[in-house]
């Protein structure tokens, strides 16, 4: 299956070492050679970078790398094809317009009997994961042709994506570049890291950076990943059907849907 990656900050910040993580797990350490994204909010603008190639041994996952670009809000994804083909179509994140705003979302699983209704947002590629992410928008502006306050949206996202869940497996990331909301079916991790800093190591590469040397005592960032990209920080598991939802670093709401 495929790997996700979040972050959501209190200050525009790099993600540059939780990547270089996750891109050792597109082929060299993991399974997940059909293709990678990652996309950086800047305000309403999404910096928005895709490769159908193994992100191990990819030059444009290389460029990123050397290319610290700082945002709040941050959304990764390595692929293990299961339906689609391997092409940049089918390669998350999507991104699609809603109320003047990028949407985007990755999704991690597969989903059995799916078979979304024609709306006003259809698919570019074929796999069921951006058939999901446009049936989930269309439900969105169904029932809100004009932009209304989260509170109002929350319960309709989870409840889809509660919905998608019982076809199958449905871990995702989703955000308007304002807040990022994380659903988890099977699988999902995530650490926040604040004031006192501290070094953290990964896993899948020999690479250490001192966090305390890189940021404020009042930064707050938090890493949603589908399994944990570093070796010596204590990292939450979800449980099956939580979801949380993410601003500036900070979890502002949470639930669990029974099964």
């Amino acid at each position: 299956m495929c790997e996700l990656l979040g972050m959501s900050a209190s200050v525009p910040t790099d993600i540059v070492f939780s990547f270089t993580g996750l891109m050792q797990r597109g082929g060299r350490t993991g399974p997940h050679r059909d293709g990678w994204g990652i996309a950086f909010y800047e305000g309403r603008g999404l910096r928005l970078f895709q490769d159908p190639a193994a992100s191990s041994e990819s030059e444009v996952a290389r460029l990123v790398q050397r290319y610290p670009i700082k945002s709040e809000t941050v959304i990764g994804h390595i692929r293990q094809a299961n339906v689609g083909r391997i092409c940049l179509a089918n390669t998350h994140p999507f991104v699609r317009e809603l109320w003047g705003r990028n949407w985007c979302f990755a999704h991690n699983g597969q989903l059995a009997d799916f078979h979304p209704q024609a709306g006003f947002y259809r698919p570019v590629g074929d796999t069921d994961s951006e058939a999901a992410f446009c049936e989930l928008l269309n439900r969105v502006r169904q029932s809100f042709p004009e932009p209304v306050a989260l509170e109002l949206l929350l319960p309709g996202l989870v409840a889809s994506c509660a919905g998608f869940s019982r076809l199958g497996v449905f871990n995702c990331l989703l955000s308007d570049g304002d807040w990022l909301f994380t659903f988890c079916s099977t699988k999902l991790a995530h650490i926040t890291r604040r004031a006192p800093f501290g070094p953290a190591q990964l896993k899948d590469a020999e690479l250490t950076v001192d966090f305390q040397a890189e940021t404020t005592p009042t930064d707050v960032v938090s890493v949603i990943a589908t399994e944990a990209l570093t070796a010596n920080e204590p990292w939450t598991l979800y449980a099956p059907g939580e979801w949380r939802l993410w601003r500036a670093g900070e979890c502002i709401a949470s639930g669990v849907v029974a099964g």
